[in-house]
């Protein structure tokens, strides 16, 4: 049997790209003539492989969410793993930090505080303890977690955000500014929020269905968005201004993702002969894309993951166990197939580490957290450079985004954008993040009507919450109905002795 290293080899002797360049014929839609064009090209990334971490270093017996939303349902950072969980009455996540890998305990606690199903949870780039959630409860919610983890069930959140009218699937954190978090809606709205006030800073409503998948570029000037109405769209966050739109018959999109400062888009999806395909786009015009590539016949969704640092694309399929591994250049033929890592389980979603958390000493340039629904299992993945020495390689790390926010949400509100600020992995991560996430304090309003607070009294936002608020209702209607027959007994029995006290005459007293 062949390890994934020795077939990742092996596909890379025959597999041939199918890139239709713009303006040009592909020679594999000729069926039976094979493409000549040389693959091989030099690249210090063309053997990274992909290792499996031991199963001591796993983590084990975790209740993974069984919802059908196409969303990865996982998020890591240095500290933190949080993983969604399959739960009744509510929706659910835990949060166990990284050195506790193992077997977990059936009792483990969670952050229960929803009423709905949890769609997406993200890790705050700037704050490690600070975790944002959405839900089919129509909210956003903010946690802080504690340094040493969960000892008992967390329900109340710093911060729930209310203004989407329906369900919400997606939440991204602003790339270089603190303070900054958007969500999309399945009322085909984005909301931006300014967690320094906790409320909603701007609506963009250009959408006309479900929006899929949310992208930034590097600075976060520029927000990429891919749609259920088969659209490609570039905005100016800030303003909701629609930049760029494409609509192409050929390539139905389905994710997309900004390929760092090079002012280029990637999106995956499916052609028009519904085979798994990838395209590249400019993000300056999306009339067409420079080039396109077919990837598979199999069905399920295809995610994107980009690394900046290494320009390096990773493909990685939901239902399957296949990671394909690509390097983008500024030349053709643009995407480069370097190998790929194969495994039976099949993956239901990733969580991606972020770079400051990644082994330097073993060459790691990537590591996935891979969610196995049937054996609920998460595996670490590292994807690994070979290299003899030990001593620390420059040239695959180069300076990368640190944990300091280049602005303030005030500050990009008001128009200004500045990269992220850079930090070098020479050292290893070891600076302690002194920054702390404080909430904003809302004074608590009042509306009083009929001697009832309007704002204490919020309608239900599901159907669960729905259910027991009717049954609630029942139990007071019954409380007070047999009150009220108390009560109507009683008028009468002093009615009866008015009466008699009426008709007693003078001389019986």
């Amino acid at each position: 049997m062949r390890s994934s290293n020795e077939t990742g080899i092996v596909d890379r002797l025959t597999f041939q790209p199918n890139i239709k360049l713009q303006g040009l014929k592909s020679h594999s839609q000729d069926k039976g003539k094979m493409s000549w064009r040389p693959t091989y090209r030099s690249s210090k990334f063309r053997n990274v492989y992909g290792k499996v971490a031991n199963r001591e270093h796993c983590f084990d017996g975790i209740p993974i969410t069984k919802n059908v939303h196409d969303n990865h349902f996982c998020a890591v950072n240095s500290k933190f793993l949080g993983v969604v969980t399959e739960s009744a009455g509510g929706g659910s996540f835990i949060v166990i930090p990284l050195s506790q890998a193992g077997r977990l305990d059936s009792h483990y606690p969670k952050v229960c505080g929803h009423q709905g199903n949890v769609l997406d949870i993200k890790w705050n780039p700037f704050f490690e303890n600070i975790i944002a959630s959405c839900s089919e409860d129509t909210s956003v919610r903010v946690w802080e977690i504690p340094d040493s983890g969960l000892r008992r069930n967390m329900t109340e959140a710093v911060l729930e955000l209310y203004g989407h009218s329906r369900r919400v699937g997606l939440i991204e954190w602003h790339p270089t500014t603190s303070g900054i978090l958007f969500s999309a809606g399945y009322d085909y709205k984005i909301l931006i929020w300014n967690l320094e006030t906790g409320e909603p800073v701007k609506m963009i409503d250009c959408h006309t269905d479900v929006i899929l998948s949310m992208s930034f570029n590097t600075d976060g000037s520029l927000l990429a968005t891919s749609c259920k109405d088969k659209k490609l769209r570039v905005i100016e966050p800030r303003s909701g201004r629609v930049l760029q739109q494409a609509s192409y018959k050929n390539h139905r999109v389905n994710r997309v993702v900004f390929l760092g400062n090079i002012k280029r888009l990637l999106t995956t999806g499916v052609s028009r002969w519904n085979t798994r395909q990838i395209a590249l786009w400019d993000q300056e015009d999306l009339s067409m894309p420079i080039a396109e590539e077919d990837i598979d016949g199999l069905s399920g969704l295809l995610f994107p993951f980009y690394d900046a640092d290494t320009h390096m694309l990773y493909l990685a399929g939901k239902g399957d166990g296949n990671i394909r591994y690509f390097e983008i250049t500024t030349e053709k033929p643009y995407i480069q197939y370097l190998m790929e890592f194969r495994s039976p389980a099949p993956q239901k979603g990733l969580g991606v580490m972020p770079k400051h958390g990644l082994d330097v000493a073993a060459c790691e340039v990537y590591r996935f957290y891979k969610l196995v629904t049937l054996k609920g299992l998460i595996e670490p993945i590292s994807m690994i450079v070979p290299r003899r020495s030990d001593t620390y390689q420059e040239d695959i790390y180069p300076m990368t985004a640190g944990t300091e926010p280049a602005l303030s949400a005030s500050e990009w509100l008001s128009g200004i954008d500045r990269d992220p600020v850079l930090m070098s992995l020479k050292d290893g991560y070891q600076r302690p993040n002194r920054l702390v996430f404080k909430a904003p304090v809302k004074e608590k309003k009042s509306v009083v009507v009929n001697g009832i607070d309007l704002l204490e009294n919020v309608p239900p936002r599901t159907e669960n919450e729905l259910l027991r608020m009717f049954f609630r209702q029942q139990d007071e209607l019954r409380r007070l109905k047999e009150e009220l027959t108390t009560k109507d007994v009683r008028i009468r029995q002093l009615e009866l002795e008015l009466n008699n006290l009426k008709n007693v005459s003078p001389k019986d007293v």
